[in-house]
């Protein structure tokens, strides 16, 4: 991804976008090489959050916790002093991002600009937890 000629950038994902991408732990080592600080916000509980990263083995350098989005990149902004602060997320995330002074990328772009890999609809589909076919 073009960073601007600097790697002194903060980036935010949010989780709806990350969900996307078709190998969430690569998204974030390949940013780890051209971003200061990267990591999650949502809306959903911090439980929902923490269980996709575990699950996808994401390591983060923030996330936002019991916030909201709007809140969360106020904080993060707030505490973390980057040049840059970008936001990928999806359709309805752009005016969070106008709200809160971030750069907004749409998901799509950034994983185009980045060589990301988007996920293919089933595994985007993907139930957080199997069923167990043992169950009655």
């Amino acid at each position: 991804m073009d960073s601007g000629g600097s790697s002194d950038m903060t980036l935010a994902l949010e989780l709806e976008a990350l969900k996307t991408l078709a190998d969430p732990n690569a998204v974030f080592n390949n940013a780890r090489q051209w971003t200061e600080y990267v990591g999650v916000v949502s809306e959903k509980p911090t439980y929902v959050v923490t269980n996709f990263t575990r699950k996808h083995r994401v390591r983060q350098d923030f996330f936002s916790g019991p916030r909201g989005v709007e809140e969360s990149l106020e904080n993060i902004k707030s505490q973390f002093d980057t040049d840059r602060h970008v936001f990928v997320g999806v359709d309805d995330d752009e005016a969070v991002a106008a709200a809160t002074d971030w750069e907004f990328l749409h998901v799509e772009d950034a994983a185009d600009a980045a060589g990301w890999s988007l996920a293919t609809p089933e595994t985007a589909d993907e139930p957080e937890e199997a069923a167990r076919d043992d169950w009655p």
